[in-house]
C-alpha cells in the first residue's frame, strides 16, 4: 500500500512550511512506478558481496561497511584495522575527502589543527569493503570506481536480484564516485527483507548501530530505540526500515529532500504501525522556550 503524506509546521495556526513524500512497501502487490536513486540506502545489500566472496570482517567491521559512519575516533579506529588487515592503506580510497558528520569530532579536529581526509567521508567503511573484495579477487585496486569494473558489475546484478528488478531504470554517479541504481521504492524495500537470508549484516547493524552511523543520525536512532527494526538512511531525504519479527519494509522518501522532516515522518511511520513508540517533541518553540506551534504528520 503506497502512502502519500504530509507534515505541516504550524505557527499559531498558520502552515509556515510543509513537506510531502511517499511511503512504499514491501508487499505491495501494486508496485509504484517511479523510480528514485537508492544513494546510501543501497549499502547494506552492496554489503551482502563481502559475505558472498568471504571477506574476513568482525560485527563492528561489518557494520562500519554496511552503513554510513559519522567520522568519529571509533568508525576511523575500525576503519584502519580494515584497511590494515587486508594489506591497503588510505591512499586507494576514491570516496573524496569531506569533514567528519560529527559536529563533535568537527570541533576537536579543528581545536587539534588536524584536517579531514578520505577515511573522515561518511562512504569509507562501504569503499573499504570494495577494496577488499577487489584485493582478495585480484581486481585492479585503481578502477574500481568505474561503472566496468568487475566489481561493479557485481553490485549491479545483485542489488537488482535481491530488489527483484527486472525492468531497466538509470544510473547515476553517488556523492561518493561510485555507481548507482535507482529504482521504484517498493523494490528497494523488498530488498532490505532480502537481507534477512544475510543474518551476518543483520546481527551486525542491530548489536553495532553508533559504528553504523554515529552522532545524531537518524537510522542509529532508529535501531536503539525499537527492539526489531534496522534503518538507513541516504541522501535525498530517503530511509528504508526493515521489521526483523514481521518480515516486512518500508522505504521514504521526502519529495524536498528535508532531513528533519524525513526523521518526523519515520518516527510517525514507526509507531502507527505499531512497528515501536518512539517519543519526539513536536512543538515549535522559541528560543526561550515558549511553545508557538505544532508540527503535524498526515496520510493525504
Amino acid at each position: 500500500m503506497t502512502k502519500l503524506f504530509k507534515i505541516s509546521y504550524l505557527r499559531d495556526g498558520l502552515v509556515e512550511e510543509s513537506h510531502e513524500g511517499i511511503i512504499c512497501f514491501s508487499n505491495d502487490e501494486v508496485h509504484d512506478t517511479q523510480p528514485y536513486y537508492l544513494r546510501s540506502c543501497a549499502k547494506p545489500l552492496q554489503a551482502t558481496l563481502l559475505i558472498d566472496y568471504g571477506i574476513d570482517l568482525s560485527e563492528e567491521e561489518l557494520a562500519l561497511c554496511s552503513g554510513s559512519h559519522a567520522g568519529e575516533e571509533c568508525h576511523i579506529k575500525v576503519a584502519r584495522n580494515i584497511l590494515e588487515k587486508n594489506g591497503l592503506d588510505e591512499s586507494y580510497l576514491k570516496c573524496g575527502v569531506h569533514a567528519p558528520l560529527s559536529r563533535a569530532m568537527q570541533d576537536k579536529m579543528l581545536l587539534n589543527g588536524n584536517k579531514p581526509s578520505a577515511i573522515h567521508n561518511n562512504c569509507s567503511g562501504k569503499h573499504i569493503g570494495f577494496l577488499a573484495i577487489c584485493k582478495k579477487m585480484g581486481w585492479d585496486l585503481k578502477t574500481y570506481d568505474h561503472p566496468d569494473h568487475p566489481l561493479q558489475i557485481e553490485i549491479k546484478n545483485k542489488i537488482n536480484e535481491m530488489c527483484n528488478v527486472t525492468n531497466s531504470y538509470p544510473m547515476t554517479t553517488d556523492g561518493c564516485g561510485v555507481p548507482i541504481l535507482s529504482m521504484p521504492l517498493s523494490y528497494l524495500a523488498q530488498g532490505f527483507v532480502k537481507l534477512l537470508e544475510y543474518p551476518q549484516i543483520i546481527n551486525s547493524i542491530k548489536n553495532n548501530p553508533y559504528i553504523f552511523g554515529g552522532e545524531n543520525r537518524t537510522d542509529t536512532e532508529i535501531i536503539q530505540k525499537t527492539d526489531d527494526l534496522i534503518a538507513k538512511v541516504g541522501a535525498g531525504g530517503l530511509c528504508v526500515v526493515l521489521n526483523i519479527k514481521e518480515k516486512r519494509a518500508f522505504a521514504l522518501k521526502i519529495n524536498d529532500c528535508s532531513y528533519d522532516a524525513r526523521r518526523i515522518a519515520l518516527f510517525e511511520t514507526i509507531n502507527r504501525l505499531g512497528w515501536g513508540n518512539i517519543e519526539y517533541d513536536k512543538t515549535i518553540k522559541t528560543i526561550a522556550g515558549k511553545v508557538v506551534g505544532t508540527i503535524e504528520f498526515c496520510f493525504i
